[in-house]
Parts: C-alpha cells; sequence; structure tokens
C-alpha cells in the first residue's frame, strides 16, 4: 500500500525571484515546504549562477507548465570578453583567454546586429538536453563532448545596456524558447574575436509574467499562511490569451465526463479563424480546463482541470 501524501492540494502560480547560487529545484523544494503542497514543478530551469524570475507551478497548475515553457524570455546579462569556459559561465573551468581588442560601441552594436533576429545556434554541453537518453550535462562531467545539432531560435531584441569596463558588456536579451544565454555570450565573443562567457544573468520575464511581480525566498518565509496563499495565481492565468467559452450545467457535465458537445463557433468573441481552436472552458467563474472547437461545432475536452 502507497503512502497517502501528508501535504495540502494547492493550486495556483507563485512567481519567485530566484537567489542566486541554488538550483531551481532546490529553489522549488523550499518554497513547496512553506506552503505544505503536495505536488509541484517549475517552468524552465535557471542555473544557480542566473538570478530572477522563476514561475512555480502548484498542484493542477502543473498541468499548464508545460505550456509556459514556450513562453518567450527577457534577460539581462553580464558578458565577461576574452575567457572561455567549459560550461559557458564563470561558474566553469577556464580553457582560454584572448586579449579584448580595443571595441567601439559601433564595433558592438554591429555585432549584436549579426545576432538579432532568426538564427541557428548550437546548445552547449551542459544542458539538460538529452542524447540516447542521457542528459548532455551528464556527458560534459564524464569529459565527453558529443556534436550538437545546431536549433533554429529568435532573438527579438538584443540591446546594449552598458559597457562598464573594457571587458563586459551588459545587454537586454528577449528571445523565443529554447535560447541559451551562454552560447549566446560564446557566440557574441568569438565574433568579437575574444570569446566570452556569462558572468552574471537575471531572468526579467517569462511570457505575461514580469519580475516585479515576484518574491524572493525570504519574503514568502516572513508571511503568515494567509499571506502566503494570496501570492498565489490562478492555474488558468498564462491562458489569457486563448479565447474563453462559457459551458451551461448540462454541457460542463458531458465535458467532465470527457464526451465532446455541439458548441456553435459563432457565440464567441472575438470570432475565431478558421481551423480548429483551443479555447478555455468555464462554468460559471468554475475554469474546467482546455477544449478544442473544430470546424463543424463539436467541442472536445483536451486537457481537463480539478479546482
Amino acid at each position: 500500500m502507497s503512502k497517502r501524501k501528508s501535504g495540502l492540494n494547492i493550486h495556483g502560480i507563485l512567481l519567485l525571484d530566484k537567489r542566486l547560487g541554488v538550483s531551481s529545484n532546490k529553489a522549488l523544494q523550499e518554497v513547496r515546504r512553506l506552503f505544505n503542497a503536495n505536488k509541484a514543478g517549475h517552468t524552465g530551469s535557471l542555473d544557480p549562477l542566473a538570478t530572477g524570475l522563476l514561475p512555480l507551478c502548484f498542484g493542477e497548475a502543473t498541468k499548464v507548465s508545460g505550456m509556459m515553457l514556450d513562453d518567450h524570455k527577457r534577460y539581462q546579462v553580464v558578458v565577461q570578453l576574452g575567457i572561455m569556459t567549459d560550461t559557458g559561465d564563470l561558474e566553469g573551468a577556464v580553457i582560454e583567454t584572448k586579449p579584448v581588442p580595443e571595441l567601439s560601441v559601433a564595433d558592438i552594436l554591429g555585432c549584436l546586429e549579426k545576432f538579432t533576429g532568426e538564427i541557428d545556434q548550437v546548445p552547449p554541453m551542459y544542458s539538460a538536453l538529452k542524447l540516447n537518453g542521457k542528459k548532455l550535462y551528464e556527458l560534459a562531467r564524464q569529459g565527453i563532448t558529443v556534436e550538437r545539432k545546431a536549433r533554429h531560435i529568435t532573438i527579438f531584441e538584443l540591446t546594449l545596456l552598458e559597457i562598464p569596463a573594457p571587458d563586459l558588456l551588459i545587454l537586454d536579451v528577449y528571445c523565443s524558447k529554447g535560447t541559451y544565454i551562454r552560447s549566446l555570450a560564446e557566440d557574441i565573443g568569438h565574433e568579437l574575436g575574444c570569446g566570452g562567457t556569462v558572468k552574471a544573468l537575471r531572468r526579467l520575464e517569462a511570457g505575461q509574467f514580469h519580475i516585479a511581480q515576484s518574491k524572493t525566498i525570504e519574503q514568502l518565509m516572513a508571511m503568515d499562511q494567509q499571506s502566503l496563499f494570496e501570492c498565489l495565481l490562478k492555474a488558468d492565468k498564462p491562458l489569457e490569451a486563448l479565447p474563453a467559452v462559457q459551458l451551461s450545467e448540462e454541457q460542463a457535465v458531458c465535458i467532465k465526463q470527457g464526451q465532446s458537445i455541439s458548441f456553435p463557433r459563432s457565440s464567441i468573441v472575438p470570432t475565431l479563424e478558421r481551423g480548429n481552436e483551443m479555447v478555455r472552458m468555464y462554468h460559471d467563474a468554475l475554469f474546467l480546463g482546455l477544449g478544442e472547437l473544430s470546424l463543424d461545432g463539436k467541442l472536445a475536452p483536451k486537457k481537463l482541470f480539478n479546482l
């Protein structure tokens, strides 16, 4: 007989400002213990070197975590020029150093322009991508380097914020999913002729969420239970871009039983584009889950939530 969980069935999303030096999983477990939550997960890890916005999902909200992985992200990164490490950041071992040439602002802006837009990027060895069922960073720790295929990503914005020293750049990066800032820092360094690595990294945005909405672990620890629960966002918050449909009690019962129902597309505002569409389903104020509305006016449940 399996041991029954003793925690609470908590549902919602907490925006954490992850501190320096801890893994995303350790940060998750710290907050999970504060809430005494049964089920929790994060939406895309931050390296221990990185700080900033880390959305944590509890209970039924973990069902949207996969969709949140696809969100665009914004980072502020400090690039150390003239140094290359085996991890792509200053936590790794230095493998090469080069003198940093005299660089004008025009030189740097010209370089950044080459990495703006749709580009191909080779993921770093120190990443959670898998090869034959094994994570790349596990191979890297064994001293094994394998060929990685370049991946298509988009850098929507790449802005030079400051040049605090001749060998340091502070950049703002707004990018698509799958972007590795460590690889970007290395590639920028190579383009400038001296190599580079990440000295500091902070995530400022993830999808619709901003760092200003987040809480530090110290702030959370100082709260009473009611204040903690008031920090939780509803599980459907990340889905607000999807059209919403209201179901009658009879329709809601059918959907909860996994049955498709007839639902006129013309009743949805704004009007849906042609093709099958994913929608949010509600009965009164209760979020039921995600459904797919077909061209023939059938609404089928795709992901149900038990809130």
